[in-house]
């Protein structure tokens, strides 16, 4: 295998130029993958700290006036209370647990010595296939009730098919979504702009086993590590086929 002089033309400089251009490019999707996972992981550090902060109580929860105050505390644990405003609970429609689909329960709870009231999600429960329309058997203790969980944001909003996100079963408690602001209007109750989510163990029927809060910090991983592989197989492509091939090639064959 011998080293020859090789005539280059449009071809090579162009190729060459694409080479640069794709391993440029792919590097620099790998480095903002890599930037991307390491604003992940400073999210995720922060929220597993709230969690690990001791729990806010009715009163530190009342007195979060702004969005950024709000935007603070969630994830963080509480423990409440209050009174259920059992006659506005609300059944989430379309939500899984176990690999099940059901309903999220969400109660309102009337804070003590409070005028706020606050979204509880309560926990899953299975639905009556059945019909469709049946609101399942959940217990509402009355009186003063304490509960833990943890901030959470409004629940996630799934597709809905009707316009303006109207409810298809009317007045029905069975809804797709929540929408705070307008389940505000619709009740009369000055509810809370954030939720919580219930944690604790009870004897009301519900399920609570909620995920996990993952800010997703692997999957940024995974997406550097594909596009840094790509940069590297184009720049070994290129290395072999434009010049081992070209100038290192036995004699009597000719330049591809």
């Amino acid at each position: 295998m011998t080293r020859r002089r090789v005539q280059l033309g449009w071809r090579f400089w162009l190729v060459t130029v694409a080479a640069v251009a794709g391993v440029a490019a792919t590097a620099a999707l790998g480095r903002w993958q890599l930037d991307r996972a390491a604003q992940k992981q400073a999210l995720q550090s922060a929220i597993d700290e709230r969690m690990a902060q001791p729990a806010l109580d009715g009163r530190a929860l009342a007195r979060l006036e702004t969005p950024e105050a709000r935007e603070a505390v969630m994830h963080r644990a509480v423990v409440l209370r209050g009174r259920w405003l059992a006659q506005h609970t609300v059944f989430l429609d379309n939500r899984q647990m176990r690999g099940r689909q059901g309903f999220v329960a969400v109660t309102p709870l009337q804070l003590e010595h409070s005028a706020v009231v606050v979204a509880v999600q309560r926990g899953w429960v299975p639905r009556n296939f059945q019909d469709r329309s049946a609101l399942p058997p959940i217990a509402t203790p009355e009186g003063t009730v304490e509960l833990s969980g943890r901030v959470a944001p409004a629940p996630a909003r799934l597709l809905e098919f009707e316009a303006g996100g109207v409810n298809p079963l009317g007045a029905s408690r069975i809804r797709q979504n929540l929408d705070l602001d307008a389940f505000r209007a619709e009740t009369g109750v000055p509810l809370a702009t954030l939720t919580v989510l219930q944690t604790q163990a009870g004897n009301d029927g519900l399920l609570r086993e909620w995920p996990v809060f993952s800010a997703g910090v692997d999957k940024h991983h995974g997406y550097a590590f594909q596009w840094f592989g790509l940069s590297g197989l184009i720049a070994i492509l290129y290395v072999w086929f434009q010049l081992v091939r070209r100038f290192f090639r036995p004699h009597g064959h000719a330049a591809p």
